[in-house]
């Protein structure tokens, strides 16, 4: 199935495909704080997966892929959700920066991104596309066999 591209699976499936690849690689750095950080000002609690930095991870490198050049505050924005303030109007507050500067950090440790001199924010690198196409290609094909059965 040439010319399968990240575009062609559903965004869900594709995550957690490429969170699973991620962690079974075992190659991306983890802070210690994974465990205890809240992802937004928004939110009460900390994840309560433990595997959802990898989960983040995919999500990032999925958006990048989308969007060419992106940078901390897109991600913010992106993943950041509605704050619940009681009997006020709910209102949007962005992500943590701490969190998605991280996954940043760690995906360009491991080649996936890298830093875009001309336009600032970060890009994919032509090893991480190849990956993620090819991650792409093989939830495509579990999909086709699943369908099949």
């Amino acid at each position: 199935m040439p010319g399968v591209s990240v575009r062609d699976v559903e965004a869900g499936k594709f995550i957690d495909a490429y969170a699973a690849f991620l962690k079974r690689q075992g190659k991306l750095p983890i802070p210690g704080w994974v465990d205890t950080v809240k992802t937004s000002h928004a939110k009460e609690l900390p994840p309560q997966g433990i595997d959802w930095y990898y989960v983040r991870a995919a999500a990032v490198a999925r958006h990048i892929y989308m969007r060419k050049t992106v940078g901390v505050g897109r991600l913010r924005k992106v993943h950041g959700s509605q704050k619940n303030r009681g009997s006020r109007p709910s209102h949007h507050v962005d992500a943590s920066g701490s969190v998605d500067r991280k996954v940043l950090q760690s995906l360009e440790k491991i080649g996936i991104v890298e830093i875009d001199e001309d336009k600032g924010g970060r890009r994919i690198t032509q090893s991480g596309q190849r990956d993620l196409d090819r991650i792409a290609m093989s939830t495509l094909e579990a999909e086709e066999e699943e369908d099949d059965e």
